[in-house]
């Protein structure tokens, strides 16, 4: 059986500590760095043997003060417990979704709906556009598109998508002076939509798609499920130069996010307002 996020969690969790983190001597030989199962089992007080299925993914579905006990004895900080239980709840679902056996849930529509259109226009001139689950960027406004040609974003308009263009794109490690954080941060993304909606066949073909990247497949083992991503990308843009972009994701019933870029420098030619849809910009 596969394991699920709980389960990969609780691995790298307990390789993560050493003994000296919970007070036990730092001598003696280990086979495997980290902290026996049995170790951990007694801290939390339950056994090893239900630990073992825990992490094996055989049991999904742990009790809420089980996996308080197991955060507790995992030293999790806030951040942390809170997404940790967030897997504990959806452990259950995604391991019954492997692979095509659990059916895709209500299409998420490839049309920006008119209302989220009219968003669009009513941030201008702020540059703005439209995040689908897959990080597929489904529309845009003509400040956006302004400010991102340049970075060669838009060279693919039939595809607008932020992961594959931070790994996959030649210019991407050049103007994203922290590429290594964006890169983060887009992983820890799918792989939170990947928990959301399991049955999205599109969501695994661009998750497959990218552990093709070396790169995308370590980062796809974050240090934790807590683990602190970035809101502001910064760029060495080849018109304005340094430039550091803070970004607000604005949720929408519809799947959708219509995500803000608050950039302090953005090009006159943005002042004016234009939607572009991804396959009709082309034409």
């Amino acid at each position: 059986m596969a394991r699920n996020a709980f389960a990969e969690f609780l691995v790298r969790r307990r390789a993560e500590l050493r003994p000296g983190d919970i007070g036990l001597p730092a001598g003696g030989r280990r086979r495997t760095p980290g902290l026996r199962r049995e170790e951990v089992a007694v801290r939390a007080g339950v056994s090893a043997d239900y630990l073992a299925r825990l992490e094996q993914g055989r049991d999904t579905n742990p009790s809420i003060a089980v996996v308080e006990a197991l955060a507790t004895a995992l030293l999790l900080d806030e951040r942390e417990r809170s997404t940790f239980g967030w897997l504990a709840l959806t452990s259950t679902h995604d391991a019954r979704c492997q692979e095509a056996s659990c059916p895709e849930p209500a299409g998420e529509s490839e049309q920006v709906p008119e209302t989220i259109e009219a968003v669009l226009r009513a941030l201008a001139p702020t540059s703005a556009f439209v995040l689908g689950r897959r990080l597929n960027v489904l529309g845009w406004n003509a400040a956006w598109e302004d400010f991102v040609t340049p970075l060669g974003l838009l060279d693919n308009r039939d595809e607008v998508n932020l992961a594959r263009y931070v790994y996959q794109h030649p210019m991407a490690r050049k103007v994203l002076r922290n590429w290594s954080e964006a890169a983060d941060t887009f992983a820890e993304t799918l792989r939170r939509a990947s928990l959301r909606w399991p049955g999205d066949a599109g969501l695994r073909e661009t998750i497959d798609t990218l552990h093709r990247t070396p790169e995308f497949a370590t980062r796809w083992r974050p240090q934790g499920p807590g683990h602190p991503v970035t809101a502001t990308l910064r760029f060495g843009h080849p018109d304005l130069g340094a430039v550091d972009v803070p970004f607000e994701s604005l949720e929408s019933g519809s799947e959708q996010s219509v995500v803000v870029w608050l950039v302090a420098r953005a090009p006159e030619s943005a002042q004016a307002l234009r939607l572009v849809p991804p396959r009709a910009a082309g034409q």
